[in-house]
């Protein structure tokens, strides 16, 4: 830190004796500096110390004064016990009076209400108010101070107790200081950094002692407030405190002509401006590195203070002080930081490798890096120095400290013995750690006569590099410590060889200088904000950039600018394309590698394959992850290992892949292979271009591409002529049957030859498709394919024209007979369908048919329909038995079977029509004779679908009816003994106990008589439907069920 004097004033009054000043402040915007001098109020230019207008109006010394945060006005207080408010304007707008006089004054900075403190008592004023609210106190009042948030006013008192009030002036808490009158509080300031956000109070007093209090609780009591940090001995008695640079440091004066400046934690700094009377006032110009200072003797001081930029850099770590104590550790790469508080004032800063010198005051502190962890942030203290130690330059290595005094340079191990030393001829200018193994790493070190000396640790004698003519200002050694880049008093960067000592080129505007470290000819030098990238021997590259570049790792640049390193990242394609042109692609790719654009990979990948640099190209399609690319290279590598060396033939590949169509033809032609020519223009559809490398026996082939490329743009009719002249006969017809172009079909029918039978074939199924039979039938005909008409009309569903050809050809039966059947099925003509199938050869199919139809109308409850269809199938059996005389016993059984099963069926019919429906046409005798009939014929066998239960509830009811009583109670005993359905439930249990009540007997005129023996026969019988005397077989009518008189 350095105090550099701005400007100086000497306030007198007419009579030139020195008037006290008491106090200063500046306006808001720091344009003017407001000064309690005598009885005037001084007002100052800030920037030039030009006095702007004097302000009367106290009768007495002026003692305080203090500025609004809004800018609108000001005010002074002084000893004639007067307060007068002015505006930014300089004119006086109000005055009001106290009972003693004026101490200080504090303006709120939310409310801009302000504290008028006097001697016994303060008051509070408010443009919104009349009158002034007073406050007395029961001690004198020395300072005051509002918080940041404009809710706390504290006052310091003479008693050494911190009163702290509301906005409206009431005490809400004290805080007393250790010795209470011997200790009067004579400077208060709250801490306005933004990052503490608790209001940290400031307390200076007569004992020599800086504390400072914070809220214990802000969000419970904000008045509540408890030492916080430790006191610090200022060894002066302090007059006035104010915070500096947004809270960051603090200036405290006093007595002795002492200005300090400290840390916002109270570490001493240094002094600013020593005077030779008391320091009153001491004001920090807002958002600016200036200062003001007031003095007994009349002076006003008017300073800037320079903050030095103490860091140090080694590859991608720098380390920067901030805050004047804290040392911060920055990763450039990451951007990871890590901050290590030293509580003391650093002097200089050192990094290399895995160790951090850190030189403070009275010791040094030695850093490293935990564990050995190198891409760690975490370090720990190594060792300690406890030597006050004067240097003017710091470099650490592995184990030792290296001090630059002038033109001696130091050599100390980590305990602080020194171990070696080396006096130059002149002036040290620059100093560089460049590596080396523990112990014995090598130093660079520039002199301002011009030297350049390397020397190691564990050597005595320093190596002599180069000599120029100016003096050294920055010097860097390249990756291979081959080339050595210097930058002089002149700006000139200078590049020498080292094993030559040659000056290999050099270039102006230049303040500092960086080689790539990983990258052995690139180096990058800054100067005229602007950015320099040299490489090789290729000429400069610029670019704008602020600041002094200190390092350059890959497409990274580090830039100081001021005190801020920052990290750019800069793209190298200028350096690549440098080296493209001289075809140098080996270099391009590793200039690519440090960070190019996409573009500019694609670039370097297509300017190596068109050289046929197969790995470089390779290496650069791979990082734009052009797959197309990379199969092409594949393909041309194979065949380089089959042999194949023509180069053209190579490229014009390469040319035809980007889309130069030409260029690639014109390469193939000029090397003897014009088929590749037409092969590609063909493939494009580029038919015109095509015919210009067109053989003798391609024609055809060509005519086929067209017709192919007419077919994918939906160009069918193009395309089919296409065909037909290139004899693609097939294709053609295919692409006009898709498009149902049925004439030029027929067209191309007529034309066509009996030989040719696959195109015949296949015109004809297009015409069959498209409906037009007649046409394919024809087709079909001159091919002599009688099978293939009969399925045309099969499939027209012409039958009379199937029938007709399948009279003429009994061989076809089937083609026309099954395909009827199934139609007939399909339309729900089943018994003619069964007749087709039976006329077709197929009984089985017949009699599946029959079956299916059966077991439908059983399924459905149409009962006579299956009774009929039993009957029919019995009548197939029958034919069946005269036709297949080896089966004829197997027939005639399934004929009685089915003739049974018919009957059975026919008369059910009405029994379930009875029991489901609520009325029936049949005759009580005739329902009576069809449950009879029924019960006796099942009673061998049960077809099917036929319910017992409703045969033997339709004879209960009606035996009931007609008389037949004792059968009818039979019946229910019987019926009893099975599963009701629940919806005759009841009926039965009803009918049962109605039977009960009548005689147990059956009318006789029920009783069936055999016309045979004449004998009679009970009702229920266990000889089926037979006559149990004489065991002839009844014979039924099929209307009332009732027996006819004659034998079976």
């Amino acid at each position: 830190m350095r105090t550099v004097p701005t400007w100086v004033d000497k306030v007198q009054d007419h009579d030139k004796v020195e008037q006290c000043v008491y106090d200063l402040c500046f306006s808001p915007d720091g344009a003017q500096l407001i000064v309690a001098a005598g009885q005037r109020v001084l007002v100052y230019d800030a920037n030039d110390g030009s006095l702007i207008q004097p302000l009367k109006g106290h009768k007495d010394n002026v003692y305080c004064v203090n500025y609004a945060k809004d800018g609108k006005r000001f005010a002074s207080g002084s000893s004639d016990k007067s307060v007068i408010i002015w505006t930014n304007k300089l004119e006086g707008i109000l005055k009001y009076t106290h009972s003693d006089a004026i101490q200080c004054l504090a303006y709120n900075p939310i409310s801009h209400q302000l504290a008028s403190c006097a001697i016994s008592d303060f008051g509070l004023w408010a443009p919104q108010q009349k009158a002034v609210q007073k406050h007395k106190s029961n001690a004198r009042i020395n300072a005051c101070a509002w918080s940041n948030d404009g809710q706390i006013l504290a006052l310091g008192l003479a008693s050494g107790c911190i009163s702290l009030r509301s906005k409206t002036g009431e005490e809400k808490s004290r805080l007393e200081r250790p010795g209470l009158f011997q200790s009067p509080i004579w400077g208060l300031a709250f801490n306005p950094a933004k990052d503490d956000g608790c209001d940290t109070l400031c307390v200076a007093d007569w004992s020599q002692t800086l504390s400072f209090y914070a809220p214990v609780n802000k969000k419970e009591d904000i008045f509540s407030y408890k030492i916080a940090g430790k006191e610090r001995s200022l060894g002066f008695d302090p007059l006035s405190i104010s915070y500096f640079n947004q809270g960051q440091y603090l200036l405290v004066s006093g007595s002795g002509g002492n200005c300090i400046l400290l840390t916002r934690d109270g570490v001493r700094l240094g002094v600013i401006g020593q005077q030779e009377t008391w320091v009153w006032g001491v004001a920090a110009r807002p958002d600016s590195n200036f200062i003001a200072l007031g003095c007994n003797d009349g002076t006003i001081a008017y300073y800037q203070l320079v903050f030095s930029t103490v860091h140090g850099l080694y590859k991608e770590r720098y380390a920067y002080r901030e805050n004047m104590t804290d040392v911060i550790i920055q990763h450039l790469l990451t951007e990871q930081k890590v901050r290590i508080k030293c509580r003391e004032l650093i002097k200089k800063i050192a990094i290399y490798k895995h160790r951090l010198a850190v030189q403070l005051p009275e010791r040094i502190i030695i850093y490293e890096l935990y564990a050995g962890d190198s891409s760690g942030m975490h370090y720990r203290v190594k060792e300690k120095i406890n030597q006050k130690l004067v240097c003017n330059l710091l470099v650490v290595c592995a184990d030792h400290l290296v001090l630059c005094q002038e033109r001696r340079l130091q050599c100390l191990n980590l305990q602080g013995a020194v171990v070696r030393e080396w006096v130059m001829d002149s002036l040290i200018r620059y100093i560089k750690v460049v590596g080396g193994p523990p112990g014995r790493e090598g130093l660079l070190v520039g002199l301002k006569n011009g030297e350049v000396f390397k020397i190691f640790i564990d050597n005595p004698f320093p190596i002599s590099l180069l000599k120029i003519g100016s003096p050294i200002r920055c010097l860097d050694l390249s990756a291979s410590r081959k080339k050595l880049s210097i930058v002089d008093e002149n700006s000139q960067c200078l590049v020498y060889d080292l094993q030559t000592s040659e000056l290999l080129y050099q270039q102006p505007n230049a303040n500092s200088v960086a080689w790539n470290s990983h990258f052995e000819d690139m180096l990058c030098f800054s100067g005229n904000n602007l950015l320099s990238i040299k490489v090789a021997d290729f000429p400069v590259h610029q670019q704008k950039l602020s600041g002094f570049v200190v390092g350059l790792c890959g497409s990274k640049i580090f830039c100081l600018h001021i005190a801020t390193m920052s990290t750019v990242e800069v793209p190298l394609s200028a350096p690549m394309y440098q080296y493209l042109e001289k075809k140098m692609f080996r270099e391009a790719y590793q200039v690519a590698c440090l960070g190019v654009t996409e573009g500019d990979w694609e670039s370097l990948a297509h300017a190596a394959l068109d050289d046929l640099d197969l790995s470089i190209s390779r290496l650069a399609f791979i990082r734009i992850k052009d797959i197309n690319y990379l199969q092409l290279i594949y393909e041309i590598d194979e065949r380089q290992r089959k042999g194949e060396n023509r180069h053209d033939v190579f490229l014009a590949d390469v040319l035809a892949f980007r889309g130069q169509f030409k260029e690639a033809a014109r390469l193939y032609k000029k090397e003897g292979q014009p088929q590749k020519a037409l092969e590609m223009y063909t493939d494009l559809r580029m038919f015109h271009l095509a015919q210009e490398y067109l053989g003798s026996e391609e024609s055809a082939t060509l005519t086929k591409k067209k017709a192919d490329w007419a077919k994918s743009i939906n160009e069918p009719r193009a395309a089919a002529e296409m065909y037909l002249s290139a004899g693609e006969t097939m294709k053609a017809i295919d692409i006009i049957a898709e498009n149902g172009w049925i004439d030029m079909l027929l067209e191309i029918g007529r034309k066509l030859d009996k030989s040719e039978v696959e195109v015949m074939a296949r015109l004809a199924e297009h015409l069959s498709a498209l409906g037009h039979l007649p046409a394919a039938a024809d087709m079909y005909r001159k091919l002599g394919n009688i099978a293939s008409v009969v399925k045309l009309y099969v499939q027209a569903r012409e039958w009379r024209e199937a029938f007709s050809l399948a009279e003429q050809h009994p061989n076809l039966r089937d083609l026309v007979y099954v395909p009827y059947a199934q139609w007939l099925a399909e339309n729900d003509n089943f018994l003619l369908a069964q007749k087709a199938f039976h006329k077709a050869g197929r009984p089985q199919e017949a009699l599946k048919v029959l079956q299916q139809l059966t077991d439908n109308a059983i399924n459905e409850k149409r009962f006579d329909d299956a009774g009929y269809y039993n009957w029919v199938l019995s009548m197939q059996y029958l034919d069946m038995a005269r036709e297949k005389l080896e089966e004829q016993d197997n027939m005639l059984k399934r004929f009685m079977e089915c003739q049974q099963d018919a009957s059975i069926y026919y008369a059910y019919h009405a029994i379930q029509r009875y029991t489901d429906e609520p009325f029936t046409s049949y005759m009580p005798e005739a329902l009576f004779n069809i449950a009879r009939f029924l019960l006796h014929e099942i009673k061998d066998s049960r077809p099917k679908g036929v319910l017992q239960f409703s045969i033997l509830y339709t004879m209960a009811k009606q035996g009931r009816n007609l008389g037949a009583n004792k059968l009818a109670q039979q019946v229910i005993t019987k019926m009893q003994k099975m599963r009701i359905p629940p919806r005759f439930q009841e009926n039965v249990e009803s009918t049962a106990l109605a039977i009960r009540a009548l005689p147990f007997t059956d009318n006789e005129d029920l009783q069936p008589m055999c016309y045979r023996c004449s004998s009679y026969n009970p009702l229920l019988t266990n000889y089926s439907n037979n006559c149990a005397n004489c065991f002839q077989p009844w014979v039924f009518s099929y209307v009332s069920f009732g027996t006819f008189p004659m034998q079976n």
